[in-house]
């Protein structure tokens, strides 16, 4: 068996595997990886097309569309590789992209995941990052997420910034990640019922529980074209953020710690919904009040938290965002006062 297994789970993608799956044969060592592409019950051609004009890709095909969590659940139980990559359908790889996050997991047990540098992939080629990762994710003292490159919908361009040397953040992205399948399955996988939107984030944090490193790896990019599934301003979108932040950190944060910062939550988001209102965004407040409806229903799903409060470990963990982007004007991770000490 090869050392890493990179699954690619598509749902009726035929376009994206057409357009992005050479891209990732043609970069990605085949000494050290096998290519796999978990189906979703598909019924636009996508087996198909695998069968026909890749006939050297393995093919996992489900009988019913899964979802991104359960879907990469099952494909992993059923592959076990000693490595697996979480790759979206919608990325180009360029050439050796895969070595680096495999030497580096190789030599650093302690890390149980890394990502690349994620670049957003453009007609033009510009060196912009991608907004559903960055150069890699933290949380702020709010449980708010942000990247290295992405401060809410600010991205930077790329200019080598972050390109020093590995950085350990608190999220990788789930558009490209390698994960140790083990310690996968071990930490539970992805959370089926968040049904898409931060569910990496909770495997990350899960990761860290376990006592665990994820690390960026700046010697490795790629390219995602994102935005395929919610652009940013759908109601679903900002439904499902508002909903499963709130689980986010209901499951991952100790009991008492939890509630206090949950309540500190409620109040912005309601201001969140305020600011909808006053911008006759009427579908977001919506979205903002079945958001936590729907979230006072599915915590009882989770008793179990953790007696560790991960959240402020890193220094970027201990960043007031909300403060620094809408009062302070911030839009570039370079420009956020870190601080240096606990």
């Amino acid at each position: 068996m090869k050392r890493v297994a990179v699954i690619i789970l598509n749902w009726n993608g035929v376009d994206l595997l057409r357009h992005y799956l050479p891209t990732v044969i043609a970069g990605t060592d085949d000494s050290i990886a096998d290519i796999i592409v978990a189906d979703n019950g598909s019924s636009d051609g996508s087996v198909q097309l695998l069968h026909e004009e890749f006939p050297g890709i393995k093919v996992l095909k489900f009988e019913q569309n899964y979802g991104f969590a359960e879907g990469y659940n099952l494909a992993i139980g059923q592959t076990m590789y000693p490595y697996t990559v979480l790759l979206n359908s919608d990325v180009r790889t360029p050439d050796g992209w895969l070595n680096p996050l495999l030497d580096y997991m190789e030599t650093h047990p302690q890390v149980g995941a890394v990502m690349p540098k994620l670049l957003h992939d453009s007609e033009d080629d510009s060196a912009m990052f991608d907004y559903a990762g960055a150069a890699g994710g933290y949380i702020d003292c709010h449980g708010y997420p942000y990247c290295r490159g992405r401060v809410f919908e600010y991205v930077e361009d790329d200019h080598g910034q972050y390109d020093d040397v590995p950085k350990s953040v608190f999220w990788a992205t789930g558009a490209c990640m390698m994960v140790r399948s083990q310690l996968y399955q071990d930490v539970g996988g992805l959370d089926k019922d968040f049904f898409a939107h931060m569910e990496e984030i909770d495997l990350c944090w899960r990761i860290r529980l376990a006592g665990n490193d994820l690390m960026m790896i700046p010697s490795s990019h790629v390219y995602h074209l994102g935005g395929g599934s919610l652009a940013y301003g759908n109601p679903r979108k900002t439904y499902l953020n508002f909903r499963n932040n709130l689980l986010l950190l209901h499951k991952n944060l100790p009991q008492d710690e939890g509630k206090r910062l949950l309540l500190v939550r409620r109040l912005m988001d309601a201001l969140a919904f305020g600011m909808a209102l006053a911008k006759f965004h009427f579908g977001d407040a919506r979205a903002i009040i079945r958001a936590h409806r729907d979230f006072r229903k599915m915590r009882k799903n989770y008793t179990s938290q953790p007696t560790v409060n991960l959240l402020r470990q890193l220094p970027e963990e201990r960043v007031n965002i909300i403060t620094a982007h809408y009062l302070r004007g911030v839009k570039r991770f370079t420009d956020l006062e870190i601080p240096t000490k606990n």
